[in-house]
């Protein structure tokens, strides 16, 4: 079991995550729904943590914006 550096090192060199960037990744999360097919409007209700977990599944996207269509 080691003592060195290792174990010491704390996270202080991580950066924080910034307002400015949040809301940058959150506006290009639903850009990139909008471009897989859904509408606009629709994108603008939903709330960040539902982008985000739409963001990760294309293929459902594409099938509700394909639904949503017919």
């Amino acid at each position: 079991m080691g003592t060195g550096r290792t174990l010491r090192k704390e996270s202080h060199v991580r950066p924080c995550k910034t307002p400015a960037g949040k809301a940058r990744k959150n506006k290009a999360q639903r850009a990139r729904l909008v471009k897989l097919g859904m509408q606009a409007d629709d994108v603008k209700l939903m709330g960040d943590e539902e982008v985000r977990v739409l963001v990760q599944r294309p293929a459902v996207v594409k099938k509700l914006a394909a639904k949503a269509k017919a």
